[in-house]
């Protein structure tokens, strides 16, 4: 499931790697982290397809 703190925590870890860089903890936390998200948008998506309905009606009618 997709969160707040989950985004943030993930926003944090990128602002620092981009000022000073992380350390191999904080890297193995934002690979976990991004791979959380991924899922929980794949989820999402999952989960949306499952409520589409075709209609197939044939053509001229």
């Amino acid at each position: 499931m997709i969160t707040k703190e989950l985004i943030a925590r993930i926003n944090e870890l990128s602002r620092k790697k981009r000022s000073s860089g992380l350390s191999e903890d904080e890297r193995i936390e934002q690979q976990n982290l991004r791979e959380q998200y991924l899922a929980g948008i794949r989820e999402q998506v999952r989960n949306m397809l499952d409520q589409v309905e075709i209609i197939d009606t044939p053509l001229g009618e």
